[in-house]
């Protein structure tokens, strides 16, 4: 692992990072997928993951391009938003190379999840609502972005960050308008959960206290994230449909949890190090 390796002031040169190259790389397939699918719908077919399909053997690239792949901007935007700050800190703890490594092994390991938890135990009604129906397709970095969070969570498990809530509810609150709201109401909604997407990156670098407020911002230990950010969304699942594939997300926590605790053995003086510096 590498911890910290900076430059000097006089060797210090301009380059991407490896974080910066993924969410280019996730805004450049969205503007490229939007421009297919307004040519023919279908397109979609050929970048989302199909537990159906994928079972059956057809469309297997699709491992790969779901994890790059979003349908609409405030899943994009969500996304990238928290890839660019989580990203940062496990790119600086593993290494390019490794970060690199690691960040497609999860998505690749979340998609493995979501394609057999909703595959074999998505059949049910309890099971779909939990896991997936296997008809539905995912796209979406979450899975990849899950990954870090089951990182951190192990390495770093005292560090105490803000998790966004705001946009998150905001989705949700959508979901709920969608099963019983008019056409027009749940466009004027999208419109609006879109802004408030817009309006919560901005806010999130901003130095004005209450506009970060305005994000509903919760302040807790990493260790907290996952369970917050998993469990409550299953039991919601069980009520309201969501366009959220826990199945994916529990299977890149899984993924980031294990690697993080084979490092945390292999390296025990490194990643106390490592916890003491993001502790601080």
């Amino acid at each position: 692992m590498e911890v910290y390796k900076f430059a000097s002031p006089q060797r210090r040169r301009f380059h991407l990072s490896i974080n910066t190259i993924l969410i280019g790389i996730n805004i450049l397939v969205f503007i490229a997928l939007a421009i297919l699918v307004s040519i023919n719908p279908q397109f979609i077919n050929y970048f989302s993951l199909g537990p159906s399909t994928v079972l059956h053997g057809k469309y297997l690239w699709t491992f790969l391009t779901s994890m790059f792949s979003h349908q609409y901007f405030w899943h994009l935007a969500f996304n990238m938003m928290s890839l660019f700050f989580l990203g940062v800190i496990v790119e600086k703890i593993l290494g390019p190379r490794r970060y690199l490594l690691f960040y497609l092994g999860a998505g690749l390991f979340a998609g493995l999840a979501f394609v057999l938890l909703a595959g074999f135990l998505g059949t049910s009604l309890i099971g779909a609502k939990l896991f997936g129906d296997p008809s539905v397709t995912g796209l979406g970095a979450s899975g990849a972005i899950f990954g870090l969070v089951g990182l951190l969570a192990v390495l770093t498990p005292r560090k105490r960050v803000a998790l966004i809530a705001g946009p998150l509810l905001a989705i949700i609150f959508e979901s709920v308008i969608s099963n019983f709201a008019s056409v027009s109401i749940i466009n004027a909604v999208d419109l609006i959960v879109t802004i408030y997407v817009f309006f919560s990156i901005f806010a999130m670098f901003s130095f004005n206290p209450t506009m970060r407020k305005m994000t509903i911002p919760l302040n807790m230990p990493f260790w907290f994230i996952p369970i917050v950010a998993i469990v409550p969304l299953f039991i919601v699942g069980l009520f309201i449909p969501l366009p959220i594939a826990n199945s994916a997300h529990l299977g890149g926590l899984i993924f980031g949890l294990i690697y993080g605790t084979y490092l945390k053995l292999k390296f025990p003086k490194k990643t106390k190090v490592i916890s003491n510096i993001f502790s601080r």
